[in-house]
């Protein structure tokens, strides 16, 4: 079977070889940079949530500084291109924080770019998801809240019983967005040199010249990524989504 595709595809059995995972061949090296892909993508999801929920919780319930503050924040990551945010943050905050360790006496220290890669996205996706966590709350329904507060729970005690297990299941389809675009975003850092899938496709790709193989094989490995992710986040928002009105069985 091999050899008749061999045959109908000539250049078919260079690129298999130029794709094994022994060498010559550079699929190790695919394989690293999209789990180094992943690892930051995971990492600045997760931290972006975590902003998100801050965020969020503060434009509803803060003061009028930290709403003005949370405002400008996330108008200004929305607003500026996501690979000039990353050359920014990356280089500035960096610099930054060493010369603040310089005001403490204290000696400056080297960022790991994995801490760089996540920290930086991670800001970004802060921004998105608290726009996206801010109008699943506000979509919860007041009479649940009226409801917890009547049984005398705290403002706590309400986020964690009543408005995040209802919110969460409406915050799910943009947050399945957010979690796409930071696994797409990982690319960006290959700007700064951090080892992820597209710099380890653009280094394949230029010593070997073998282009259209490599870079259709990182197209490959990102749809997988993304094929996966939405069956994962279908599941647990069918999950959630359980015993709702309008929900499928």
């Amino acid at each position: 079977m091999l050899d008749g595709l061999y045959s109908l595809w000539p250049g078919l059995e260079a690129s298999v070889t130029l794709l094994s995972l022994e060498p010559p061949g550079w699929g190790a090296n695919l394989l690293r940079g999209a789990v180094n892909s992943l690892i930051i993508a995971l990492g600045a999801f997760g931290l972006g949530a975590v902003i998100g929920i801050f965020g969020a919780l503060g434009k509803l319930g803060g003061g009028p500084v930290t709403r003005d503050l949370l405002s400008v924040y996330t108008t200004v990551v929305r607003a500026v291109p996501e690979l000039i945010l990353i050359l920014i943050l990356y280089y500035a905050g960096t610099d930054l924080l060493n010369q603040f360790l310089r005001l403490l006496g204290q000696r400056p220290v080297e960022i790991s770019g994995l801490a760089a890669g996540i920290g930086v996205l991670g800001v970004v996706q802060g921004a998105y998801a608290t726009e996206v966590l801010r109008g699943a709350i506000q979509s919860v329904p007041r009479g649940q809240l009226e409801a917890a507060r009547a049984y005398g729970m705290t403002r706590s005690q309400t986020f964690r019983r009543v408005t995040f297990p209802a919110m969460l299941p409406l915050a799910l389809p943009g947050l399945s967005n957010l979690w796409l675009i930071a696994t797409k975003d990982t690319a960006l850092l290959a700007i700064v040199g951090f080892s992820e899938l597209t710099l380890e496709t653009r280094q394949a790709a230029g010593s070997t010249r073998a282009y259209f193989t490599f870079f259709l094989a990182a197209g490959a490995i990102y749809l997988l990524m993304t094929l996966v992710s939405g069956r994962i986040f279908g599941w647990i928002e069918a999950h959630y989504r359980r015993g709702q009105a309008g929900a499928r069985a």
